[in-house]
């Protein structure tokens, strides 16, 4: 008897871990349009498979699969067609060992005159981050999910909760968002948001693809005839390793050219890099090109001034005066040395 309870509750922990573990892979959401969708799993979705069935009328258009390596949210991109107006129905499936452990579906209407309470009237994203121009036929909240995709998977997701939209059709607003994330330069990302708008179930989203790529800008300089500097500022979330060229020239002729990198920077850091020439410009008019220069050679921005050498003023007069001072003042000094020395040795001074 003791023997078939201790079977008996092996077995009813067996099922027990069984079920936690399938309840474990889930979709906890879903969202599509007619051009891409987006799904967030949660549990040990490695390996597992992810369907996409889009249907019209109750028939099914297209279908996408995605293989899974973890967890998060997860993009799809619909083959373009020419969408009819209606309702546009699509679910997801979950496969874990040709099974079905977790099914979510959503609906949505394309086409047609739809009242909406907010829209989007533009939308970009790019090294720097997303960026949108909203507006509102009413004031309304919302939260809104920013997305930075790599592949098929957003690699960083964050949301804003209850976001006021008050932006009227005449005057919208314009919101930016700054990546997180560092980019890497030359890696393809794309960035997406979605709004929903909870009290009116009304959501939409925006996507764009982008090759990172590293930006920076000068944005003051200084140079006069002992050397040059110029301020530069990150404009990306890929870190800015390049330099500045200092190109020195008279008459059309090139007479100094230094190059010097500047420090790393990102998105919003500025620093100043500091040159000397060899030595002081001798007097005349002079041109200076300060070239900003990324890592890939190319050139970013630019900067062109004139420097204006002058004579030091009074530098002969003060050197003249200097030389015409020293016999008396020498000779001053012989002086006081004789009194001293016949008041020390009055006997000698007699002699």
């Amino acid at each position: 008897m003791k023997i078939f309870k201790v079977w008996h509750l092996a077995v009813l922990a067996i099922l027990m871990a069984l079920t936690a573990t399938v309840q474990s892979q889930k979709i906890v959401d879903l969202y599509s349009g007619v051009d891409s969708a987006d799904v967030t799993l949660e549990g040990d979705v490695a390996g597992s498979a992810l369907q996409l069935n889009m249907s019209f009328n109750g028939l099914v258009l297209m279908t996408q699969n995605v293989t899974l390596n973890g967890p998060g949210t997860w993009i799809v991109r619909w083959s373009p067609f020419e969408a009819m107006s209606g309702n546009y129905n699509v679910c997801a499936f979950l496969w874990k060992d040709e099974t079905v452990v977790s099914k979510k579906c959503y609906s949505f209407h394309y086409g047609d005159i739809e009242p909406v309470r907010f829209d989007v009237r533009d939308f970009h994203a790019d090294s720097r981050g997303i960026h949108l121009v909203i507006s509102a036929s009413d004031p309304v909240v919302a939260d809104i999910y920013y997305m930075l995709i790599q592949g098929d998977k957003a690699v960083y997701v964050t949301r804003e909760q209850s976001i006021p939209i008050t932006g009227s059709i005449a005057l919208p607003i314009q919101k930016d968002y700054a990546w997180k994330p560092i980019l890497e330069n030359g890696r393809e990302y794309a960035g997406r948001v979605k709004i929903v708008e909870l009290n009116h179930n009304q959501s939409r989203a925006f996507m764009n693809s982008f090759q990172a790529a590293d930006d920076a800008m000068i944005t003051e300089t200084y140079q006069d005839e002992t050397g040059a500097s110029a301020t530069v500022v990150g404009n990306s979330r890929v870190p800015f390793e390049g330099s500045l060229r200092f190109i020195l020239s008279q008459n059309g002729v090139v007479i100094n050219t230094t190059v010097k990198k500047t420090p790393v920077l990102l998105t919003g850091d500025d620093e100043t890099v500091e040159i000397t020439w060899n030595k002081t410009l001798e007097p005349g008019v002079y041109q200076l090109r300060t070239v900003l220069i990324g890592q890939s050679g190319d050139v970013l921005d630019l900067a062109e001034n004139i420097i204006e050498a002058k004579p030091i003023a009074g530098s002969n007069a003060t050197n003249a005066a200097k030389t015409a001072a020293f016999p008396s003042g020498f000779a001053a000094l012989a002086m006081i040395v004789v009194v001293l020395f016949r008041r020390i040795h009055p006997r000698l001074a007699r002699q």
